[in-house]
């Protein structure tokens, strides 16, 4: 009973970020939504969530895990209902960062807690129902949006999405405090508001601009913020070095980035989200407004990309005991060919071709994914030193969701300049083969990136095993294993 109280969680939220491309097109027809909006839609989500894990964390520790997983819970379960009772897109962008930000504060305690709950043979198992439960989450939420709205459960249409965490929601919060025990970390006792809010600034400076340049002519504001980005966030690195020197509780160690193994794999692991939430944005917009499909007969599609992966990730063990990191850049290699001949296929079937003709390139991306998400994160925490173990997970799965909501605004830029006001089927297939361009980039430069990463690190890492990377992480930390485990993000 704990675990799946405890995974019910790690699943709506992780669904959430993924569940939302399918129900775009309704969305955008139903609220009348602008083409900014729509980004900020799926953006604003992994924004909140980016900008708020490691304070989620800190808060665990401080207050306890199961108190923050409850709360976290209840106000997730409130935003979405908001979600689903938004009349405008102003509302439902507002209801969608309000998601991100208790996804962010209860997301970092389910492996916190699973290590206190089970031990052993048991914690193993626990976490690979963990692992299973995201890929699951990720792979078919276009599945499981298309046949909610195919439903259309009391005439809900695109709502159900967001109405579907309701029921999940409460229960989980009358479970919780009858099954799972609280546990607390021993970190610090503040809080480091003064890091979370120049965090919060940097990256909105970043995304913000990205989101709306395109649709106001680039105004003078969007440069400037642009500019002001990278110099809010270099604040950030001096406060956390100072704050620590005066033996002050930061929101991470910023030494930790001097070790080549780690500022490496935070730039091999943004870059390849970056292709990722994008891909599923104008993928579905392709499918439903380019080829006239219903979202239940896109989302069935898409679950050829869920075949590819899986395969990809039984494999992806193995495949890194052999390769060690270059296995992400087999990984980033495969993922580029999918999506080059998804491209190329659009292109020679416009609307008119059998989307069948996509299934190949479906699957080459997904055996792709498989192979580069799977043994990411053991490999590249694999070289960095135990005392950094906890912060250095934090840390990277913000990174992960820093590079999907970058994803969308760049590709959201490409996409929509060549749709431009056009809304014919055409328009919207010759705008999603141009979106591939920047989309198999990235990718590559993964690939290329990874080169970076040092060897011996890697190897270490690989060997680790997929199955076993959250535990790996946690228990490197032995001298503060409590804490190391709350704050591995998930």
């Amino acid at each position: 009973m704990p675990l799946a109280v405890l995974l019910s969680g790690i699943f709506i939220t992780t669904l959430d970020f993924f569940i939302v491309n399918v129900a775009i097109p309704a969305t955008q027809a139903d609220l009348g939504a602008s083409a900014a909006a729509i980004q900020w839609v799926v953006a604003g989500y992994g924004l909140a969530l980016a900008a708020s894990l490691i304070l989620g964390g800190r808060l665990g520790d401080m207050f306890g895990r199961r108190r923050m997983f409850g709360t976290g819970m209840a106000l997730f379960t409130v935003a979405s209902a908001a979600c689903g009772l938004a009349q405008n897109s102003e509302q439902l962008i507002v209801a969608r960062v309000v998601q991100g930000a208790a996804a962010a504060l209860l997301m970092p305690q389910v492996l916190g807690l699973v290590n206190v709950v089970y031990d052993g043979a048991r914690k193993a198992k626990a976490f690979t129902a963990y692992g299973m439960t995201i890929g699951f989450a990720a792979v078919f939420g276009q599945l499981i949006g298309g046949g909610l709205i195919a439903i259309d459960l009391f005439g809900l249409d695109w709502r159900s999405i967001f109405w579907i965490n309701v029921p999940v929601g409460i229960a989980a919060i009358f479970l919780a405090p009858r099954c799972i025990p609280e546990s607390r970390g021993t970190g610090g006792t503040r809080l480091d508001l003064v890091g979370a809010d120049l965090v919060v600034l940097g990256l909105v400076a970043i995304v913000l601009p990205l989101v709306q340049g395109r649709e106001q002519g680039w105004p003078l504001w969007t440069w400037l913020s642009l500019a002001a980005a990278p110099v809010l966030l270099g604040i950030f690195v001096v406060y956390q070095r100072r704050l620590a020197t005066r033996g002050g509780s930061p929101l991470m160690d910023v030494a930790m980035f001097r070790e080549r193994s780690f500022s490496a794999g935070l730039a091999v692991t943004l870059s390849y989200q970056m292709a990722m939430a994008s891909f599923f944005l104008v993928l579905a917009l392709y499918l439903q407004m380019g080829q006239g499909m219903t979202a239940l007969r896109s989302g069935l599609l898409f679950t050829m990309l869920g075949v590819g992966y899986f395969v990809g990730a039984a494999q992806a063990g193995k495949v890194a005991a052999k390769l060690g990191r270059q296995v992400l850049a087999l990984g980033g290699g495969l993922t580029a060919i999918g999506y080059a001949i998804i491209g190329d296929t659009v292109h020679m079937i416009g609307v008119s071709g059998s989307v069948g003709w996509l299934v190949p390139g479906f699957l080459i991306a997904g055996y792709g994914m498989g192979f580069a998400l799977v043994p990411m994160s053991p490999i590249v925490l694999a070289g960095v030193s135990p005392r950094y173990a906890a912060s250095a997970a934090g840390v990277l799965n913000t990174a992960q969701q820093v590079g999907g909501a970058l994803g969308v605004a760049v590709v959201g830029i490409v996409f929509y300049d060549r749709l431009g006001g056009g809304l014919a089927a055409n328009d919207y297939a010759h705008a999603f083969t141009w979106a591939m361009i920047p989309m198999i980039a990235f990718p590559l430069l993964t690939a290329a990136l990874v080169q970076l990463l040092p060897r011996a690190g890697a190897k270490a890492g690989a060997r680790a095993g997929a199955g076993a990377r959250a535990e790996s992480t946690a228990d490197r930390n032995t001298a503060d294993r409590d804490t190391a485990d709350q704050r591995t993000a998930s």
